[in-house]
């Protein structure tokens, strides 16, 4: 989970080479359709993330927000081992990489906020972003752990509009795909649970999705893990602007969209 970043803070990283790669890792037939819906995710989730439609795969900075460094697209963090993931993946691709010297530290402070043996990451991940390869294994952790779950979950739960497959996307992002109480696919059986059934069992999609946006929000005010709540609760400013779009009645997603979030208006 990320809280968004100040706009001082990017503007370091605007000079770098910032490929917006949406939709690189797309599953299924790659359609327009299929284009649109990616590439309008990956703008409300940068936007959620760094206040700016385009992909910052550069960014890094501890936001001391209990999960030590966060970094790049999708807010990767050191404390929660999608940071790890990436650099693992980078090296994969580009063994003799700027950070593959921070794999060991990286294993060590996963599951805490340290950022113990991690000095020097803040110089090196922008550098690391020059590279188009870095760029695809950011694309790639993005897809393995995030998208394609997402995809998952909204197949199991027989959801078909566009709106609905956001709404899961994104809140994976923050609240990850494992099976904790915080986990979109708890927050997801709980809204099943109020709603009184899913729409893969003939539930209204629109009924269904009221609630799992309401379960979302509670969740970031009132999370079982109690060193998030401070930051899940500074971050419902993004729970709510989703809410906007259901409330606008743009099921399809089409363009354009305007959302408000921590106070800055987006159109896109």
């Amino acid at each position: 989970m990320t809280l968004r970043r100040p706009l001082a803070l990017l503007a370091g990283f605007c000079a770098v080479v910032l490929v917006a790669c949406s939709g690189a890792f797309m599953s299924g037939d790659g359609g327009a359709a299929e284009a649109h819906q990616i590439a309008i995710e990956d703008k409300i989730v940068s936007v959620f993330e760094n206040s700016t439609t385009v992909i910052q795969y550069a960014f890094i900075a501890n936001i001391n927000d209990g999960r030590g460094y966060t970094a790049g697209r999708s807010g990767f963090t050191s404390g929660t081992g999608d940071m790890l993931e990436v650099v693992k993946e980078y090296q994969a691709r580009v063994p003799d990489n700027v950070l593959a010297r921070f794999l060991p530290a990286l294993q060590k402070v996963n599951g805490s906020s340290s950022v113990s043996g991690l000095e020097g990451i803040d110089k090196a991940w922008p550098v690391a972003a020059t590279d188009v390869k870095f760029i695809a294994a950011q694309d790639a952790v993005n897809d393995r752990l995030y998208r394609k779950p997402a995809h998952k979950l909204a197949a199991k739960l027989g959801l078909r509009l566009p709106f609905s497959k956001l709404a899961i996307y994104e809140a994976g992002i923050q609240h990850g795909h494992g099976q904790d109480y915080d986990s979109v696919n708890k927050i997801a059986e709980r809204a099943t649970n109020a709603a009184r059934g899913a729409p893969s069992g003939g539930m209204d999609e629109r009924r269904w999705l009221r609630e799992f946006l309401s379960e979302r929000r509670n969740d970031l005010l009132h999370p079982a893990d109690r060193a998030t709540a401070a930051g899940w609760a500074a971050s419902v400013s993004r729970a709510d602007a989703i809410q906007s779009i259901y409330d606008s009645g743009n099921f399809k997603l089409e363009s354009p969209i305007t959302i408000t979030v921590y106070g800055d208006t987006f159109t896109f």
